[in-house]
């Protein structure tokens, strides 16, 4: 838990973020082993949408989905 905390606070300073969505990104990089590139991240939310991919994720589903939120059937 310490290892997702010290991650969290790492990135509430760089990005954007409240501190549930910095905990709910950090822990996913913990998961990954801090390798992202290739991983896919679930979010609908702007601003972890946005850390997630500056972090190196790979969104699901597609940006422009999420962008346009047109979600198909």
């Amino acid at each position: 838990m310490d290892d997702v905390r010290a991650r969290a606070q790492r990135l509430l300073a760089v990005h954007r973020l409240r501190a549930a969505d910095s905990l709910q990104l950090a822990a996913a990089l913990v998961w990954c082993r801090e390798r992202p590139i290739g991983v896919g991240f679930v979010c609908l939310d702007d601003r972890l949408c946005g850390a997630a991919v500056r972090e190196g994720f790979t969104m699901e589903p597609p940006a422009e989905w999420i962008n346009d939120r047109a979600f198909p059937e």
